[in-house]
């Protein structure tokens, strides 16, 4: 599941929507709404995010953080490690082959470690 999917999942439950339902509301199937929140299709382009914000009636920081969500949910990530220092080959591969493996504590620690931090 990708953090698009997990929070379209969240705001149809919140709501009690069925996929089917707003599935055929935003014009899409119930098939691709279900691969999309299970990370099975790749990232939603901005008029989809649109779609949903509007069925869903998103205004605001909601709507903003929606459209973040979607620009990193792509399941199947490319890292271009030509030109960087080795260790970020070297790291970029291990965690390539092993991020099946880490378990949500030791995942939001590498999260809290590449975050951006934020101004105070």
């Amino acid at each position: 599941m990708t953090p698009f999917g997990e929070k379209l999942r969240a705001l149809r439950a919140e709501r009690g929507i069925s996929l089917g339902e707003m599935a055929e509301a935003i014009g899409v199937t119930p098939t691709y709404l279900s691969a999309l929140e299970h990370g099975r299709r790749g990232q939603p382009n901005w008029v989809f995010v649109q779609r949903v914000i509007h069925f869903f009636n998103i205004i605001w920081d909601d709507a903003e953080e929606l459209q973040r969500l979607a620009d990193v949910s792509h399941p199947r990530v490319t890292v271009d490690t030509a030109g960087l220092d080795p260790r970020a080959t070297l790291f970029a591969n291990r965690l390539a082959r092993r991020i099946g493996e880490l378990d949500g504590a030791t995942l939001d620690e590498l999260l809290k470690t590449i975050e951006p931090k934020k101004p105070r």
